[in-house]
């Protein structure tokens, strides 16, 4: 089992906390659902939620078991991504619907940047010199992402922790850390790894 430089932990062990503020429009469908969206709705009339973090808010609103999916958006980079790094698609889109909900502009107070809400240090670190750019900031987040999945024997709910509140959080409570936020994270993440596997099976059946 490879294990994660310690310089790339010290990188990440501010990351809890840091993603970017993201405004999320709450309105009303036309058959009486309240859905959820990053985009301004056009017609409806809705309300402006602010998050630090769209799966982090420990008081989210958000039906993560019915929240809009985000499945067909950054479809070639997240595909190749997915085979350089032997890293499930569903779980890529997970990931990145966690940390900034698919906005690729997104910048955290901490100066964390775009899709996957990647440190400049780390993205040095990871050889991505434009995270600003979705191709390279999902290239860098998910390499990382692969680096916690092996240093965690492929525990998916502990690379998940890690990747909100650190590897070394991780490794000293020996397990997810007890931090209400990163459990939250971890949970939402679960719930939207599951809805995403669900939707390539249903795509896949219907190709």
């Amino acid at each position: 089992m490879s294990r994660i430089p310690f310089v790339l932990i010290l990188l990440f062990s501010n990351q809890c906390y840091s993603n970017a503020k993201q405004v999320v429009y709450q309105y009303i469908q036309s058959d009486g659902t309240v859905a959820f969206t990053d985009q301004q709705p056009l017609k409806q009339n809705y309300n402006i939620l602010a998050y630090e973090c769209f799966a982090c808010d420990l008081n989210s609103q958000v039906d993560w078991y019915h929240t809009q999916l985000f499945n067909v958006e950054y479809q070639q980079e997240i595909h190749q991504a997915s085979l350089e790094h032997q890293v499930p698609a569903a779980l890529i889109r997970a990931m990145i619907h966690a940390e900034s909900a698919f906005d690729a502009d997104a910048i955290s107070k901490k100066g964390a940047i775009g899709l996957m809400q990647l440190m400049p240090e780390t993205a040095r670190y990871l050889g991505i010199t434009n995270p600003s750019l979705a191709r390279e900031n999902i290239k860098g987040g998910v390499k990382y992402l692969a680096q916690l999945l092996d240093t965690f024997q492929g525990n998916i709910k502990l690379a998940a922790a890690a990747y909100n509140a650190g590897p070394s959080a991780v490794k000293k409570y020996q397990g997810i850390p007890p931090f209400e936020e990163t459990k939250a994270y971890v949970k939402r993440v679960s719930i939207l790894h599951k809805r995403y596997q669900q939707a390539t099976r249903i795509h896949r059946k219907n190709s």
